[in-house]
């Protein structure tokens, strides 16, 4: 099947429009990612990009990494159907390609955390120095402020994908869902050319979800950091890549927090958990640690089972995303309302996933974990 996924690709590049449709971008990067993902996994076998299983994974055996190749590959073939004129938009797949670049390079042999987020910084400067930036406040200082709020907003969300990879299928389906609801608000807003890069976005990566989450079955590959930093990224460049909502900075601001909520909120819980409980006294500590105590986990624990975390982490994200479509034409009243709401909503996920974790009974002498 994979074979033939790249063969009808191949017969279609031979005779395809010189600029294809929305539709028919999301069917070549799903067709790319779905057929090439096989050959990037015998690759990763044979370079030793493998995760191999410890006591905070799920997985049980070694599964080959290196998945955002495939998927970058078919997201980079689908737009590059199309004349690519917006130079905003070069200079995102240029920065993703140099992140699944390094990526590849720390699944095989290894990078620091400090490199990583350094690179993801330089990557953040370029873009915003292309014209992808958060536009909230007016005057010289207001533009200080936003590109340090671009730089925020883009080395956040990408280490928040990053983090939420943890589960089969997690960070894929919840990818797609996100590239998915920028897709459905930028067609609202009449930007079609955000809607097609979004569909390929889409399209590569439900190609590479069924490698990634199987029935009855471990994950055959998964994402690594060369697709988790990679795709974090594209998403939160697209996000601020065009304005929601001219002349009111609060709109503009509340569609992309309502998207990206679930990434937000466990970012921002993990963060606080572990400062409060002493595991991160510094920035370092924070950017080098790693632990079970992300939402994924803490879902998993308490419904006991990753599949049954997974629907219910993806009903969230699409619970409180959707309301960015009532944005459409929203005024600043009604985007606080709907901040307001997500924000409700997830204190009260918060509150009952403590409550439950803390009347969990534990091993005899020890306390409940917090």
């Amino acid at each position: 099947m994979p074979a033939l996924a790249l063969v009808a690709v191949a017969i279609w590049l031979m005779g395809h429009r010189p600029a294809p449709g929305i539709p028919e971008s999301g069917a070549v990067a799903f067709l790319v990612a779905f057929g090439l993902t096989p050959f990037v996994r015998l690759l990763a076998e044979r370079t030793g990009a493998l995760d191999r299983p410890d006591e905070r994974k799920q997985h049980g055996a070694a599964t080959p990494k290196l998945g955002g190749v495939a998927v970058i590959a078919g997201f980079v073939l689908a737009l590059g159907q199309r004349p690519l004129v917006d130079h905003e938009l070069l200079a995102i797949a240029v920065a993703a390609l140099l992140l699944m670049l390094a990526g590849a390079v720390d699944d095989t042999r290894g990078l620091s955390a400090p490199v990583r987020l350094g690179l993801q910084v330089l990557c953040a400067v370029a873009v915003i120095a292309a014209g992808v930036r958060l536009d909230l406040l007016p005057g010289p200082a207001g533009a200080t402020v936003n590109v340090a709020l671009s730089v925020l907003w883009i080395v956040g969300i990408t280490n928040a994908y990053n983090f939420i990879d943890g589960i089969d299928g997690l960070a894929v389906s919840l990818g797609g869902l996100i590239a998915l609801l920028l897709a459905l608000v930028g067609r609202g807003s009449g930007q079609t050319g955000l809607v097609q890069v979004c569909a390929a976005l889409v399209g590569a990566l439900l190609g590479f979800l069924p490698h990634n989450l199987r029935v009855g079955r471990p994950a055959s590959i998964f994402l690594g950091d060369s697709g988790s930093a990679s795709i974090g990224f594209l998403l939160a460049a697209l996000a601020i890549k065009e304005d929601w909502a001219e002349g009111d900075p609060l709109v503009a601001l509340a569609a992309p927090v309502l998207i990206f909520s679930v990434l937000i909120y466990d970012m921002v819980r993990t963060t606080v958990s572990r400062v409060a409980s002493g595991k991160v006294r510094g920035f370092r500590q924070w950017i080098d640690y790693v632990g079970r105590d992300h939402i994924h986990h803490r879902f998993t624990d308490l419904l006991g089972s990753p599949r049954r975390a997974l629907v219910l982490i993806l009903a969230l994200a699409l619970g409180v995303g959707l309301s960015a479509l009532g944005l459409r034409h929203g005024k600043s009243g009604e985007a606080v309302l709907f901040l307001v709401h997500g924000a409700l909503v997830l204190l009260v996920v918060a509150v009952l996933e403590t409550a439950a974790i803390r009347a969990r009974p534990g091993p005899p002498g020890r306390p409940p974990e917090a």
